[in-house]
Order: C-alpha cells, then sequence, then structure tokens
C-alpha cells in the first residue's frame, strides 16, 4: 500500500503537469512547412530578387477569447496602426480560424524582444521568423521582376490551395507572376505536438519542403542601367533586343516603382501618389503603352511597296512639301516645309520625306498595309511571356466599322503611311519587328527565360528554346534594299541621324521618328516653344547593329521628345556603344 500510494503520490503530484499535457491538452497538428521561393538571377549573375530574414507577428484566433482586446494590448508592446488591424480582419474571413494571421509583419529587434519578455501574457499570439521577398534593384527592375504580395480571393482561384497551405505570398506580376510555378516550389509538412497555450512541444514527423527553382533571366543588368541612365529620368520606354535569338537583354519603363514597397501591403498614401502621379510609374510603357509609331513606321511601308509591285526602288516621287488626295484642295504636309524634291525610296527613308510615303500609302491602300505589317508582329501581342501586353493597333476597314461604325477615309490611309492616325504599336513591337529586319525575315519571339534550374544540384530543369518564323518576301533583294535605306538614315550624308553615326567603329541601320501628340491645324505650325511639355511630340528610334552582324535591336519611345533625331538617337548611339564596345577586364 505505501508503493502503490507512493506511486499515485509521484504520478498525481510530481508529474502532474506532464501526464496532465499528454492526455488532456496536448494536441498531434500537423502544420504546412512553406517552400522557400526561388531566386531571380540577371544573366549576368546579378541578383535580382532575393529572400531575406523578417519577424511576424502572428495570432492563432481560435485560442483568443477576445481579439480586439488582444490586438489593443499587444498594440502597447510593439507598433500597430489600423491598416494592421484593417488587413488581419481582411485575412481572417479568408482562413480558418486555427491557422496564423499575421497582425504586424516586419517587427523590429527590439520589438521582438519586448514582446518575448510578456509573451506568457498572450495565449494565441507569437513571433515567427520568415522570409520577405526583397528587390535589391528597386525602380531599375519593377517592371520586368514585377513583385509578390499576399494571397487574396483571385489568386486562390488560380493555384492549388494545398500546395499553398503556409505560403502567404504569390508572384503578382511580371517574372514572379510568370514563373511562379517555377519559383513556389513545393509544400512539405511537419506533424508536430503541441500543447494548450498552441506552443509546439516536440516534432513527431516531418515531410521537408521542395524549394522553389532558380530564374536567370537573358536581362543584361549593365545595359539595363545604360539604358534607363540614357533616358535621363524622361517618360519613355527602351527595348533591347538580341536578334539571333529573341533574347530581351533590356526593357525600361521610365518611371519605375520600388516593387519592395507591394510586398507587404503597400500603404494607401503611397500606392494612391503613385496610382495618380501624372508621370504614371505603375504603368509598364515597354508593354502597354501605345504609342503611334511616326516616322519609324516608313521603312516596313517602303518594304511593302516593293512587295506589292507598287514601287520600284528608283522610282522618284516629286516632293513640294505638301501631298493631297486627287479632286481634294487639304494638304498633307511633309516635315520640310520647302519640300525634298525628287525622291526615290532610299532617299525618302534616309530623308524621312513623309510626301513620298502619303503617295505610297495611297497607292497600297489600307488592307495591303494592314495585312503587310502584321506579318511584322503589328495588331498582335509579342510573345513575350509576362503582362499583361497591348496589341497595338494597324486599322482597317473592319477595325474602324467594328469599333466606330463608320466608314474609312482615304485621308486616314495617307496618315497611316507615316504611322500616324489610328497607326499606335508598343516599344516591344517595335523592337521585335526592328529585330526582323536585322534578321532579313526570321522571326524569333522575343523572351525573358534563359533558364531554371535547381538551387541545390545546379540542374538545369529547363533552358528556353527559341521559337522561330520566317517572313518570305517575293524578291529577297529587297530585305537589302530597306537595310542600305536604314544605314543611309545613320550614315548617309543627308540621313535625319547622321550625327549619331559620326566616330563610330561599326555601322548602324536605324530610322528616327516624329509622332505628334496634339493635332495641328491647316494652315498652321508647330512651334515647341509654345506647346505645353505633356502636348510636344513624342521622339522615336529604331535601330539595330552592327549591320553586317546584327547582335542588337534597340526601339526607344520618349514621351513629348521632340524630335527623334535629337532626343532619342542620341540614346540609342549610347546603348550600342555600351553593348558593342565593351572590353574585358
Amino acid at each position: 500500500m505505501v508503493l502503490l500510494v507512493s506511486r499515485i503520490a509521484y504520478i498525481q503530484i510530481v508529474r502532474h503537469d506532464h501526464f496532465t499535457t499528454l492526455s488532456q491538452d496536448n494536441r498531434v497538428k500537423i502544420l504546412p512547412v512553406a517552400p522557400t521561393r526561388g531566386l531571380i538571377y540577371s544573366r549576368d549573375g546579378v541578383l535580382l530578387a532575393e529572400n531575406q530574414p523578417s519577424y511576424n507577428l502572428e495570432l492563432i484566433p481560435e485560442r483568443i477569447n477576445n481579439l480586439d482586446r488582444t490586438i489593443e494590448r499587444l498594440g502597447q508592446i510593439v507598433a500597430i496602426d489600423q491598416n494592421d488591424v484593417d488587413r488581419f480582419y481582411d485575412t481572417l474571413k479568408r482562413i480558418r480560424r486555427f491557422e496564423r494571421v499575421p497582425l504586424r509583419l516586419n517587427l523590429t529587434d527590439a520589438e521582438v524582444a519586448r514582446f518575448a519578455v510578456r509573451r506568457h501574457e498572450f495565449p494565441g499570439a507569437d513571433v515567427s521568423a520568415r522570409l520577405k521577398r526583397e528587390y535589391p534593384l528597386g525602380e531599375l527592375t519593377s517592371h520586368v521582376i514585377g513583385y509578390v504580395g499576399r494571397i487574396d480571393k483571385n489568386d486562390q482561384k488560380r493555384i492549388d490551395l494545398a500546395n499553398y497551405s503556409g505560403t502567404s505570398h504569390i508572384g503578382k506580376t511580371g517574372v514572379e507572376r510568370s514563373y511562379e510555378d517555377q519559383l513556389h516550389g513545393k509544400v512539405g509538412y511537419e506533424q508536430v505536438e503541441v500543447n494548450a497555450a498552441g506552443r509546439v512541444l516536440r516534432v513527431l514527423d516531418r515531410t521537408p519542403p521542395v524549394s522553389g527553382k532558380n530564374v536567370r533571366l537573358t536581362l543584361d543588368i549593365s545595359l539595363q542601367r545604360a539604358a534607363q541612365e540614357a533616358l535621363s529620368g524622361r517618360r519613355g520606354s527602351i527595348v533591347a533586343i538580341d536578334p539571333r535569338n529573341g533574347e530581351v537583354l533590356a526593357m525600361v519603363s521610365n518611371p519605375g516603382y520600388d516593387a519592395n514597397l507591394f510586398v507587404d501591403g503597400i500603404r494607401p498614401a503611397i500606392y494612391n501618389a503613385l496610382r495618380d502621379s501624372p508621370d504614371r510609374p505603375l504603368f509598364n510603357r515597354a508593354l502597354m503603352g501605345q504609342y503611334p509609331p511616326g516616322s519609324t513606321l516608313k521603312p516596313f511601308v517602303g518594304l511593302a511597296g516593293l512587295e506589292y509591285d507598287v514601287r520600284v526602288p528608283d522610282t522618284d516621287t516629286w516632293c513640294p512639301g505638301w501631298f493631297s488626295l486627287p479632286n481634294s484642295s487639304h494638304r498633307y504636309r511633309c516635315w520640310k516645309k520647302h519640300g525634298h524634291g525628287q525622291m526615290n525610296l532610299n532617299e525618302a527613308i534616309a530623308q524621312s520625306c513623309d510626301v513620298y510615303f502619303y503617295s505610297l500609302a495611297n497607292d497600297l491602300g489600307i488592307e495591303r498595309m494592314h495585312e503587310f505589317l502584321e506579318r511584322f508582329g503589328f495588331n498582335k501581342k509579342s510573345g513575350i511571356e509576362i503582362g499583361p501586353e497591348s496589341d497595338g493597333n494597324v486599322p482597317s476597314r473592319q477595325w474602324k466599322k467594328r469599333v466606330y461604325g463608320q466608314p474609312w477615309y482615304p485621308g486616314e490611309t495617307v496618315i497611316a503611311g507615316i504611322g500616324q492616325g489610328a497607326m499606335l504599336a508598343t516599344p516591344m513591337q517595335l523592337a521585335s519587328a526592328t529585330a526582323i529586319l536585322a534578321n532579313h525575315g526570321k522571326v524569333v519571339t522575343p523572351h525573358l527565360l534563359e533558364e531554371t534550374y535547381d538551387p541545390v544540384s545546379g540542374e538545369v530543369i529547363k533552358d528556353y528554346e527559341p521559337k522561330e518564323s520566317r517572313i518570305e518576301l517575293t524578291e529577297p533583294a529587297d530585305w537589302g534594299r530597306i537595310e542600305q535605306a536604314m544605314r543611309d538614315v545613320v550614315h548617309g550624308d543627308r540621313g535625319t541621324a547622321r550625327r549619331i553615326g559620326q566616330g563610330a567603329d561599326y555601322e548602324i541601320a536605324g530610322k528616327t521618328g516624329t509622332a505628334q501628340v496634339i493635332g495641328i491645324a491647316q494652315g498652321e505650325e508647330y512651334d515647341e516653344e509654345t506647346v505645353l511639355e505633356r502636348h510636344r511630340d513624342h521622339a522615336l528610334f529604331v535601330a539595330y547593329a552592327p549591320v553586317e552582324e546584327p547582335r542588337l535591336a534597340v526601339a526607344i519611345i520618349v514621351e513629348n521628345g521632340g524630335s527623334g533625331s535629337g532626343t532619342a538617337a542620341p540614346m540609342a548611339r549610347a546603348i550600342f556603344d555600351h553593348a558593342l564596345m565593351k572590353t574585358d577586364d
């Protein structure tokens, strides 16, 4: 009896807490273990998206009797504002009450220490260490890389909820969204024993998560930075493509934004300032910006004239400084007030004679122009893997009838011939089409992915293979004729961009462009000094180099930049010098 009583006393008194926990208060739970998100690198090994440790204050609602009171008391220890509270309750609506809900993100070391001292006062509350997404280059790559954000209702419709158990963030835009499946990885699980307060006592079993794959992009950060510096704070976009394989080496939309602001939920005041800014930093001009291509379209229209036998290379058109349709007194003006005189195709492209292309467009007709330009990727998305992306617009009779319910007028064909009117293109479309000219008809879909690979073994999981097709011309020599004309734009005695060709150790084939933002009435003249800055012409330039073996095709659009020759073309020269004149250290 003494032994029996002694054993009972030992179990009931000495080991009371242990056995009470085992028999009543302990629970065995299956907890998801979120995988580590894959990293994103540039082609030159620069880290573009990484994971940094951070500490979050999290609550388990089912273990807290009074959430409002608990949050109020926690606010005396760590800084909690109304945005944190609103986000907490919004998240609480979408999950089960036994799951952890973040209340305050990115605690400081001091806040973690203050909470640790008083943790026993807050059952159901704990600080967890997590990895936070960070973008070291900020604004430089914001429109390419995009950002991750907290999973919302719309995200839940497109993911495997089981695989995202324990994961709080998902790719929202850019590369982060397009390659979400590769970057995310596979969730793991832990079977744990917890006490009544929810504290984990021990791990019973564990299935480790599979980390996401690392992604290497074709982006050249050195060239990306050179392109952004070339824009010098102006609004606009620069896209640079390797015409040999479609690799996008630079894609700048300026201004950009700091993607880090969005990771844990951007403050409303900051978001409103970005959204309402007249400079539109959240707008990806490279893919979404639709601009009149202006005279950069002339090489393509000229090629159409050769293909449809509407013009032969040496046929002259007289330019008196204006063009009129038969039986019409309306004059479509050339940029050169007193005209260019006799112009053949080469001279018309090199000197950018508007009258030549007014006449050519009128002879071609809008339907043939529409069909031919679509071959070069105008009027449709480029196919690049990130988005969203605009289609641009190549007008036609059917298009105007469908959109406006109106007939097509001959004057609209005339102005379409110089890339104005309803003609619209994105910087990506212009760069891709210019790459086709550089390739003499070979079409390579632009892309940003170079490879994905396992972060542990280094094994390449996916290596991108370019998608190729070809544009065939009736007379293949016409490719060379257009190339020579574009070369003369830069290196000819009277080319519109001849200044940027001076002193170059390589040859450039290019085309300047200027696109009107506001209409100029008949008989009036455009005076840049008297026009509001945001009403001034857009400056454009497309080019590739070296002419003999093209390695880079670029498209530049500077909003309200004035002339293509004076503003956009020098930017191209700086980019070509940077890319083609590199020396190995």
